[in-house]
């Protein structure tokens, strides 16, 4: 199969302020037009770490990224690299530390912050370096990158809910509130990316807590959503771990995933 995908990787989402609070991605649910699935998060429940691990299925223990300190390129084939193999066009709106993972490190900020580059891993970036980037320029920053560039796989990462939890905490209304900021403004692309036929998988590295902090094993910090939306989906119970996510999305572009994990009931008869 080959299909156009978006990953939406909203920044320290935890699954219950997800499912309470974002109320057009509970509305598509309840119009039989997406699925939501819990997922637990790798350890340590930190950022960089899990942007490894849902780019490329390994988990931090074994990517090395095991904190977010670790200033360096990826060891392993992301969604990127092997979409490029499969002859794909790559783009990502996301924070800066993407960049340093998949196409240069470190970061600099006159060379990378926009980058259109055919032989890196992602070929069309916007990337952004303060965690309160608005959300809602982000956006903007992807559907430019979208409709300018025609990719087959975009990641777009926000970074709000996740600045907003460590200034307020897991249990304040600001960062509830941040997730229903984020879910307005999905609201205004999500039915043209569906009438355009994408698959679109929308998810969170890890959750937050109420020490204005993530990294350990609570449930508010580890359990995080997984909405998914699109004609190549099952819409089916199913358990599907972080490290399947790599996997499950390169099955949707066609793009040969080697020896990474795939979520084959995630997809419509098991593609």
């Amino acid at each position: 199969m080959s299909e156009k995908v978006i990953l939406v990787v909203l920044d320290g989402l935890s699954y219950s302020v997800a499912h309470h609070c974002m109320g057009y991605l509970n509305g598509l649910i309840k119009a039989d037009s997406a699925t939501l699935y819990q997922l637990e998060c790798e350890l340590p429940s930190m950022s960089r770490p899990l942007y490894e691990c849902i780019l490329t299925g390994v988990p931090p223990v074994k990517s090395g990224i095991v904190n977010n300190q670790i200033i360096r390129l990826s060891h392993f084939d992301s969604i990127f690299s092997l979409a490029r193999l499969a002859g794909k066009t790559t783009a990502a709106a996301a924070y800066y530390w993407v960049s340093e993972l998949y196409n240069r490190a470190p970061f600099v900020a006159t060379r990378d912050r926009l980058t259109h580059d055919e032989s890196l891993a992602i070929q069309h970036g916007c990337f952004y370096q303060a965690d309160h980037y608005p959300d809602d320029h982000l956006f903007v920053d992807a559907e430019y990158l979208r409709t300018q560039f025609n990719p087959d796989f975009l990641l777009i990462h926000p970074m709000n809910i996740d600045d907003t939890g460590h200034k307020f905490g897991f249990d304040s209304p600001q960062y509830r509130n941040a997730a229903r900021h984020a879910d307005i403004i999905l609201s205004n692309y999500i039915p043209t990316w569906i009438e355009q036929g994408y698959q679109i998988l929308i998810t969170s590295d890890h959750g937050m807590n109420n020490d204005r902090s993530h990294g350990g094993t609570l449930p508010e910090e580890c359990l995080v959503p997984l909405f998914v939306v699109g004609s190549q989906f099952s819409h089916q119970p199913c358990d599907i771990e972080q490290t399947a996510i790599c996997g499950t999305i390169c099955r949707l572009l066609g793009a040969n995933s080697l020896d990474k994990p795939v979520c084959d009931a995630l997809l419509r008869g098991g593609l």
